[in-house]
């Protein structure tokens, strides 16, 4: 299996406090990662590590062999990784088609016209087009953002870090904000787009166990800034122990949802 990301022994400090404490591991080709963890785990943290928005006080990071620590999101994506966040970033005044053109025109760097311009080029207005449908958004192309449901948001927000073609891409809770019984719709959405898009590996952060039962194929445990387990789904959900350190109680896992995770 071809690694795709590697970080190895990473510290993140603040003063005394280490909000990561010698994290490691690597995600491959075809992979999807799901971190867990309690509130102040580190999760996020890692995630932000991992996509340079923070630079780790030592350890490295590395996408495809070469060092990307402190890159920051614009080089990663030039580079082949993206990520969303837990909170929706995107710009309540520009319609649908403004949102995906941008991020296409920004891998393209065709950014030095106005966005009039690139939304009229053609190619680009094909390709939104075809991430549009992939997300179900092509009804919604000429929608302000701000107009969108909490459920559209999350998917353009989504669908924006898919317009940027990477190969692997990082998910920092994809369905908070969402109510419970679109949470699936958006999971199974996501990844058929991403199967579509030719997106190689997920890496989901993730709080819901419900939800890393039914689609995660790999659990990275954090605890307290380490990685205190990295294993299989259904192996994670037969420590019981376990499960119950990183998720604070046994979660109710649905029987479809232990089933799929057993058959990954």
């Amino acid at each position: 299996m071809t690694e795709l990301l590697t970080v190895k022994n990473v510290f993140i400090t603040y003063g005394s406090f280490r909000a990561l404490n010698d994290a490691s591991f690597s995600v491959g080709q075809d992979e999807f990662v799901a971190i867990v963890g309690p509130n102040g785990a580190g999760k996020t943290t890692l995630v932000n590590a991992v996509t340079g928005l923070l630079t780790p006080a030592s350890g490295e990071v590395r996408f495809r062999g070469r060092s990307i620590a402190g890159a920051g999101p614009v080089e990663l994506s030039r580079r082949g990784m993206a990520r969303t966040f837990q909170l929706v970033q995107v710009f309540p005044t520009l319609t649908v088609r403004e949102t995906l053109s941008i991020a296409i025109a920004s891998r393209r760097s065709s950014l030095s016209g106005v966005l009039r311009r690139v939304c009229a080029d053609k190619a680009i207005r094909g390709e939104c087009a075809f991430i549009a449908g992939l997300f179900g958004l092509t009804s919604r192309l000429e929608t302000h953002a701000a107009a969108l449901s909490q459920g559209d948001k999350k998917l353009l927000d989504i669908a924006s870090a898919f317009s940027l073609k990477p190969e692997l891409i990082l998910l920092d809770e994809p369905t908070s904000g969402v109510s419970t019984s679109d949470k699936h719709t958006l999971m199974n959405v996501l990844l058929e787009a991403a199967q579509t898009a030719g997106i190689r590996s997920i890496v989901l952060v993730e709080h819901d166990m419900e939800l890393v039962s039914r689609y995660s194929k790999r659990i990275i445990a954090m605890q307290e800034g380490q990685a205190i387990a990295d294993m299989p789904t259904p192996a994670f959900f037969v420590d019981s122990s376990l499960v119950t350190a990183v998720a604070g109680r046994q979660p109710v896992i649905a029987t479809g949802a232990a089933a799929h995770a057993l058959n990954h």
